[in-house]
């Protein structure tokens, strides 16, 4: 999860108004969401990805490697790649460069790329690599942190769960970014359409801002 209880608790929600238990399950429930609205996660987890060779020396990964543990490439059968020996697979750095978390400036996307004249094979399903994975910040541990964008944009999801439905105030401050005018007897004034445009992401415009920056990009040559 991409917060904790105690985070939740320093923006103000006591044990009265949420035990720990609706709190713990609420935060599960933000992490979900950020996910599917962002297309990756955001915390280290194994994994084993299948992916597809598409002939070229590059492949672009849905979720950066923070550590890529085996990758084995068949084709036909047969695993042509002199950086792949018996299990466990061994990898030589000097014949495959790794692209991934924890991310840096100037990260543009996360990929495999291989040296010296190889390249990943045409097949569906063919490459598959095993490691940890997940998009997080260099804070100078290897595994990373969550950023803290995705951590914020967490806690405001799990506060507005908090609000109770049925209360009045609270149905108000959900749907305050939904108005678009507003009138008295003596004056009415207009707001913006389009304040916090962007992607349509959880339908909340505050997390939406937080979050666009992280939605992962289609692969070249993707539909």
């Amino acid at each position: 999860m991409y917060a904790s209880v105690a985070e939740v608790r320093a923006e103000g929600v006591s044990p009265a108004s949420a035990a720990d238990a609706r709190v713990l399950a609420l935060l599960d429930e933000a992490t979900r969401t950020i996910d599917r609205a962002t297309g990756q996660y955001f915390e280290p987890r194994q994994a084993k990805l299948r992916l597809d060779g598409r002939g070229t020396p590059t492949i672009e990964l849905p979720v950066p490697p923070i550590r890529l543990d085996a990758l084995r490439v068949d084709y036909e059968g047969r695993q042509p790649f002199p950086f792949i020996t018996a299990s466990p697979f061994v990898l030589d750095p000097s014949t495959l460069v790794i692209v991934g978390s924890p991310v840096g400036p100037g990260f543009d996307s996360a990929r495999l790329t291989l040296r010296h004249g190889l390249f990943f094979q045409k097949g569906h399903g063919n490459v598959i690599a095993e490691g940890v994975w997940g998009y997080t910040e260099d804070d100078g541990t290897p595994l990373g942190r969550t950023p803290l964008a995705v951590k914020r944009a967490c806690i405001l999801l799990v506060l507005r769960g908090v609000l109770p439905l049925a209360d009045e105030a609270a149905f108000e401050a959900r749907s305050r970014w939904r108005i678009l005018e507003e009138r008295t007897r003596d004056q009415s004034y207009r707001l913006d359409a389009n304040r916090g445009g962007g992607l349509w992401l959880t339908g909340d415009p505050d997390v939406d801002a937080l979050l666009t920056p992280y939605v992962r990009t289609l692969p070249l040559g993707a539909a």
